[in-house]
């Protein structure tokens, strides 16, 4: 089973690379970010063209989040239900695959721009909602993926300036505890079970010729639960789409487990 997360930073834009990767990798579960559009422009007749079954939760201009599966999705639940916000940023569904009900949260988390800012404090009261959803989703659903554009980097070998970078936005001590926050929960990153080249990264700036130098981050996570960390296989980072023509700034996250 292939389970997949992708900001594709504008789905209007990136549909035709969309389809075409899925085309060439068939996942079982994609999760979407940046849609950059609202509900009645989401594409579904594409969608199930190409064989999935569809969640979104849109917005115009900014932010929106959705879920594409091979499987019925059910009990779908937009945003998270303690934290009053505008921002469509996360939604999760129970997939019935072969193996038995997978529960995905999908997840725009907040950029936060800077230390100190407001924007930050709101990043810090979201990422503290999170954590009590997936703790509460944990308890009902022992089988539980949280994947997405997590705008975090776990530890200074998930960044390719870490002393320059040090302390600013994706890099701060409290983004970081609360990444730890999440395992903590019983969660594990799935691309670091397994060994990985040296300076893997999912997000390049366009400026400055930063996916050709290289100066880039990895900050899309897929962490799976307990129940799923037995079943891992392989996890990595396809950086082809990043080479596609007007691509999208961030390269999908692919996670294989075992039947």
């Amino acid at each position: 089973m292939l389970l997949a997360t992708w900001n594709v930073n504008s789905l209007s834009v990136r549909l035709p690379q969309v389809l075409d990767w899925l085309a060439a990798n068939p996942v079982d579960v994609l999760g979407l970010q940046e849609l950059k559009l609202t509900d009645d422009k989401f594409p579904q007749l594409e969608i199930e063209s190409a064989g999935y079954h569809s969640a979104a939760f849109g917005q115009k201009t900014y932010n929106g989040v959705a879920l594409l599966s091979r499987h019925p999705m059910r009990d779908v639940v937009r945003n998270l239900p303690h934290f009053a916000d505008e921002q469509a940023r996360v939604i999760s569904a129970t997939l019935d695959t072969p193996q038995g009900p997978l529960r995905v949260i999908n997840a725009y988390f907040v950029n936060g721009q800077a230390p100190g800012t407001d924007k930050f404090a709101y990043k810090l009261r979201w990422l503290a909602a999170l954590s009590q959803w997936v703790r509460e989703q944990l308890q009902q659903h022992p089988r539980l993926v949280l994947m997405g554009d997590f705008n975090v980097t776990p530890d200074d070998r998930d960044t390719f300036d870490p002393v320059g970078l040090a302390g600013t936005i994706h890099h701060t001590p409290e983004e970081r505890a609360h990444f730890q926050e999440l395992l903590g929960l019983g969660l594990h990153d799935s691309f670091r079970l397994f060994e990985q080249p040296e300076k893997s990264f999912s997000w390049w700036d366009y400026r400055m010729l930063g996916f050709q130098k290289n100066r880039g981050m990895r900050i899309d996570h897929i962490l799976i639960s307990d129940a799923l960390k037995p079943l891992a296989s392989a996890c990595h980072i396809d950086r082809a789409p990043r080479k596609n023509k007007q691509p999208s700034d961030h390269a999908p996250v692919v996670l294989t487990l075992k039947d």
